[in-house]
């Protein structure tokens, strides 16, 4: 109630002080010392007002913080949700690549074992003014892609480079708008990946990185049944290095 009625009265003073009350300024000794006292309690609310400020300020700041660096940390438990998912996917015969004779005895895909040694946080690079091309195929079939970036990294002391593309086809509708396709073989495709090597799900990025959780890296459908036309990996984005995640090859 104290606080209150001295509240009122340094709502009165502002008006004819609005500088000296608001900042709460020492009064010259030409005002009564109520006013005084009035300057020094708005001084304290003031202050209190600033630290509730900052406060909420550094709370949302690190949410924020949380939220940008959450994105770009490896995890298992991410992972093996895409494992779970897409041997869910597999399985179901509305949604599966998969022959009626393979789907009959299908249990469940190989995958190398997860691993933070091939989750990359690779430098990106927006590549401007690049024309969409045709993007081969396992068929006749000759989709319209565009570069959109590179990805740079490193990986066992070597310097790796990725070109990003995008789907015009698919950009132009609202639920792929963001979508990114990344292609690439390895040296382990032909042996213990697939022959025609594999594909990463990418998301437009915001800054000037980009994650590449290779962990996440599928067969193409035509691994598992020929009657899909599925984009040939450009040879820009063959890796000299064995990538040993992700899914591995279907049949021997």
């Amino acid at each position: 109630m104290v606080v209150l009625q001295q509240q009122e009265k340094c709502a009165l003073f502002s008006k004819g002080f609005p500088l000296l009350s608001g900042l709460g300024f020492a009064l010259s000794k030409t005002f009564p010392p109520k006013y005084k006292l009035c300057g020094f309690l708005t001084f304290k609310l003031f202050l209190l007002q600033i630290k509730k400020m900052r406060t909420i300020l550094t709370l949302v700041f690190l949410m924020t913080l949380n939220l940008g660096f959450g994105q770009e940390k490896f995890d298992v438990a991410s992972v093996e949700k895409f494992q779970k998912d897409l041997n869910s996917e597999y399985a179901d015969a509305k949604t599966s690549p998969l022959t009626a004779e393979d789907l009959a005895t299908f249990k469940a895909l190989d995958f190398y074992p997860i691993t933070e040694k091939f989750f990359v946080i690779a430098k990106f690079v927006r590549t401007e003014n690049e024309k969409p091309f045709e993007m081969k195929t396992s068929t006749d079939r000759k989709p319209m892609y565009v570069k959109y970036g590179e990805a740079h990294f490193e990986m066992d002391g070597k310097s790796f480079q990725l070109n990003i593309y995008r789907s015009i086809e698919l950009s132009l509708k609202e639920e792929y708008k963001d979508y990114l396709f990344l292609p690439f073989s390895d040296l382990t495709s032909g042996k213990e990946s697939y022959i025609g090597g594999k594909y990463i799900d990418m998301k437009t990025p915001t800054g000037d990185t980009i994650v590449i959780d290779f962990n996440t890296s599928y067969n193409p459908y035509c691994a598992y049944n020929h009657k899909y036309s599925c984009p040939k990996v450009p040879l820009e984005n063959d890796l000299n290095i064995e990538i040993k995640a992700g899914v591995k090859k279907f049949h021997d």
